[in-house]
């Protein structure tokens, strides 16, 4: 009997699996995260010197039309009461009304923020296509010309204001040369016409095979998604070139060619094989940065993706629509770097 007793008490004192230990701490981590950014957003937007009320009834209205909205909006709880409620609703999918347009702010996420993704997806795509081989060429033959050039057009990447290239873009190729779609997502006369399924013209266009609504939408889109993937393709590159350098030195790769490997397997299935783990994060984190700092290149373009509402709601004092859109932002940004944890294990399995 206190044999069994004993070996039910250490079934009862082992510990958890390490997945289960592991999956708790990500929950955690994120838990945290989330509930430091919400909080700091909501205090930052409650101490701001932007009356929420006097955006909805206007200077003119009467002091207690005022007093009825200040109360309704229950700002006359104090802020750690204000920031429970908020809590709350969060939890249960609801981000309030937008002061601007009355609609619920949920919604207005979800109508904007695929215009964001799809922008952001193509600019990462282009960095990613182009900044990796350019990295890997220019650590490869490093004081080359083709290394010159690598690190002029990071260095033009990493200096020249966004705007201004924004603006030199629309124009050259689209007032001057005609080769690419003015701001918007599509033209005026193909706006609605195709249904919305995903949110992403480009692809709703094709579930509708609608392709000269495909055609437009990409001559609209080719140009902002550029200049994304332009900042993305000089970071993109800039790392490449220096974990590549550094593994070109390395002696496992003067012992490959001492053995008579050819030059193509050094590069690609010893150097470029031991990076790649570092360019997830690399790459997690421009994607990242372009969904959430893509603002004035929506704001130029006339994109209507979520930096663009964030932006037109702080202007207004929207604080319900700005705090909605910082914490998709900010959910989006952490639930992108547990991806990157997840695909180091699958790629080194030091990690696992």
């Amino acid at each position: 009997m206190a044999l069994a007793n004993d070996t039910e008490g250490a079934r009862k004192r082992a510990p958890l699996p390490r997945w289960l230990t592991t999956t708790l701490k990500t929950i955690g981590s994120i838990a945290v995260t989330m509930l430091g950014l919400m909080f700091i957003t909501f205090i930052i937007g409650r101490v701001m010197p932007i009356d929420p009320v006097l955006a909805i009834v206007g200077e003119r209205a009467s002091k207690s039309t005022y007093d009825a909205v200040y109360f309704q909006l229950g700002l006359d709880k104090p802020l750690i009461v204000q920031f429970m409620y908020y809590l709350r609703d969060v939890a249960h999918g609801d981000f309030g009304i937008s002061l601007l347009n009355g609609h619920q702010v949920s919604d207005d996420i979800r109508r904007v923020f695929p215009a964001t993704l799809e922008l952001a997806s193509l600019g990462v795509i282009f960095g990613v296509v182009l900044g990796v081989p350019l990295g890997v060429v220019a650590a490869v033959r490093k004081g080359s010309w083709i290394d010159q050039l690598a690190r002029v057009v990071a260095l033009i990447g990493y200096s020249m204001p966004i705007f201004w290239l924004g603006l030199m873009g629309l124009l050259i190729f689209y007032g001057m040369l005609g080769w690419v779609g003015g701001p918007g997502r599509v033209s005026i006369f193909y706006e609605d016409i195709v249904p919305r399924v995903t949110g992403m013209i480009l692809i709703d266009s094709i579930l509708d095979r609608n392709w000269t609504v495909l055609k437009d939408a990409f001559s609209h889109i080719v140009l902002p998604a550029s200049l994304l993937g332009y900042y993305s393709l000089a970071y993109i590159s800039r790392m490449t070139r220096s974990f590549m350098l550094e593994q070109m030195n390395a002696e496992y790769i003067t012992t490959a060619r001492v053995k008579g490997m050819s030059e193509w397997d050094v590069i690609w299935k010893h150097a470029f094989r031991n990076i790649r783990v570092q360019l997830i994060t690399v790459i997690a984190l421009s994607y990242a940065g372009l969904l959430e700092g893509s603002v004035l290149t929506e704001i130029i373009f006339s994109w209507p993706g979520i930096g663009s509402y964030i932006t037109t709601a702080l202007l207004s004092a929207d604080m319900n629509a700005v705090l909605g859109g910082t914490v998709v932002v900010g959910l989006v940004f952490v639930l992108l770097n547990v991806f990157s944890d997840l695909l180091y294990k699958v790629f080194d399995p030091r990690a696992r």
